[in-house]
Formats: C-alpha cells, structure tokens, sequence
C-alpha cells in the first residue's frame, strides 16, 4: 500500500480513536458513570456500534483509555514546566505548583460521586503514573539540593514521596491563592531543620 494511504487510515483511525474517549468522557460528566453505555457511546460518537466494539470491547476499556491519555498529558506537563526554568529552586517551585494544581484539576471527575474515581484509580498504570510523578520531582529535589537549601537527613525518594502526598491535598482548594499556600507549606517541609 502506498504510504500515503498508511497515515490517511492511521490518521482517520486516531481521529476516531480520540472522538470515542471526547464523547465516554463527556457522557460521565453530564450523566454519571452508571448511565452510560455503548450504545450512547456510538450514538454521541456518530459511529456504529460494530465499529466501536472494534476499538473498545466496553465502556470501562474506553475509560482507561480515556484516564492514560490524561496521565501522559499531565505528565508531560510537569515535564516541560521542568525543562522550561533553569534555577533548581525555582524549577521545584514550579513543579510542585503545577502538581498541585493537576491534583486539583484530576480531582473534579471526582466529586459527581466518585463512581469515576473508583474505576479509574487503581491497578498497575496508576501506580507507575505515581512513580514517574515522584521520579520528576525526586530529580527536581536533587538539583535543589545542591543549593545547601534542602534537607540532606530525609533521602530525595522519601522527599518525593512527601510532596506527592502534601499537594494531594490541592484536591479540596478552591482557590489559586490556597495552592500556594500549600506548596509554601510543603517546601517549608523541605527546608534543613534550624
């Protein structure tokens, strides 16, 4: 087949790969988990029910599909917000607000009665998603600590670990302002004791 041909399949098939998690995600927000089907699904997608079942073999599959595709965006994310300051201090400050702030964002699916939440947040791509989040950092609080600013008696992966779990507590905030407040109170967390 002419390779012209090869991406304009490749392309319609990722174009209806990505209108199927636009619409199940879409769906769940306007009508809660429990109420959507793949029939609605294909209906809201203007697609066939064969052909959807060619994609996904339910609506649980299109929502992991769905969640991965969310966790590489935050991902990547962090990485550029990293990759785009130069001073240690201020890239860790700049990670730990953004965290904070997907954490916030993560969390809205959340709240129309955490039936998303249960499905999503578990299992083995979630934990690894965890553990590159607390890699990022873990490396961002390597470089801060050569400034002398961070503390040396806490190892860089407990560190991490501390952070991730502090600015889940962004989840709750209603307000820029009471995300800073939380990242301040974390990197207090960080600094040497006196």
């Amino acid at each position: 087949m002419p390779r012209l041909w090869n991406e304009t399949i490749d392309a319609h098939r990722q174009a209806v790969h990505e209108a199927i998690l636009h619409a199940t995600a879409e769906l769940v927000r306007a009508h809660g988990l429990l109420s959507v089907t793949m029939s609605k699904i294909a209906e809201n997608t203007g697609i066939g029910r064969a052909t959807l079942y060619k994609y996904f073999p339910d609506v649980e599959a299109i929502l992991r599909a769905w969640h991965q595709r969310q966790v590489e965006d935050h991902l990547r994310q962090l990485a550029d917000i990293r990759d785009r300051v130069t001073d240690p201090r201020d890239r860790l400050d700049a990670v730990l607000h953004a965290y904070a702030r997907i954490s916030r964002e993560r969390h809205s699916h959340d709240r129309p009665g955490h039936q998303l939440a249960a499905v999503l947040h578990q299992g083995p791509q979630l934990v690894h998603a965890q553990q590159q989040v607390q890699d990022l950092i873990k490396d961002s609080l390597i470089e801060a600590a050569a400034t002398g600013d961070l503390r040396d008696d806490v190892a860089p992966d407990e560190l991490a670990a501390f952070c991730v779990h502090a600015l889940s507590a962004a989840a709750s905030l209603r307000s820029e302002a009471a995300i800073r407040r939380l990242v301040t109170v974390t990197i207090a967390g960080l600094r040497p004791p006196s």
